[in-house]
């Protein structure tokens, strides 16, 4: 039976086979690790783009729906809250609600139709990211639009704005 030899291995070289398993074994069982933690960063960065997806669409559908306290659901309901836009700094939710009502619900003013495109989320850590992205506005007097970038932070209740900064086109 010529196919069913025995390899000797002499005892110095068992020592180096063994030694060489114990060193690669490890190296095997990190990059394994590194790879499933690589995967669960990448899920978890995905949830965390749909559900800030999903608060920009409920934002988008409020406002088309002549809502402003609907859309202001995504922001963080907050004294901290801070809207920069037009060279004006606005300071914590109910103050940014008058803002808009001011501008798109008083006389002579509309609120149109909104739409935002070009949108990018980046996560920042577990509980903050960032979204950078276009928005434009349908008015029956013409349109409107810009770029802003909006900081989120996760709370119980959800993701939420904690920072606008908007800036119109010329």
């Amino acid at each position: 039976m010529a196919g069913n030899k025995l390899v000797e291995v002499k005892p110095s070289m068992r020592s180096r086979m063994l030694l060489a398993f114990a060193l690669m074994l490890p190296l095997a069982v990190a990059a394994g690790g590194a790879q499933k933690a690589g995967k669960g960063k990448a899920a978890r960065e995905a949830a965390t783009t749909k559900a800030i997806l999903a608060v920009l669409d409920k934002q988008v559908a409020a406002w088309n729906r002549h809502d402003l306290e609907g859309f202001m659901a995504g922001y963080r309901n907050s004294e901290a809250l801070s809207f920069y836009s037009g060279g004006t700094k606005t300071s914590g939710w109910t103050t940014t609600l008058e803002r808009y009502r001011s501008r798109y619900q008083s006389s002579g003013h509309e609120m149109g139709h909104l739409e935002f495109s070009e949108l990018a989320v980046e996560t920042l850590g577990p509980d903050s990211a960032f979204v950078r992205g276009r928005w434009n506005l349908k008015m029956t007097t013409g349109e409107q639009g810009g770029l802003f970038t909006l900081i989120f932070r996760r709370f119980g209740d959800g993701w939420k704005i904690i920072h606008d900064h908007t800036s119109a086109s010329s």
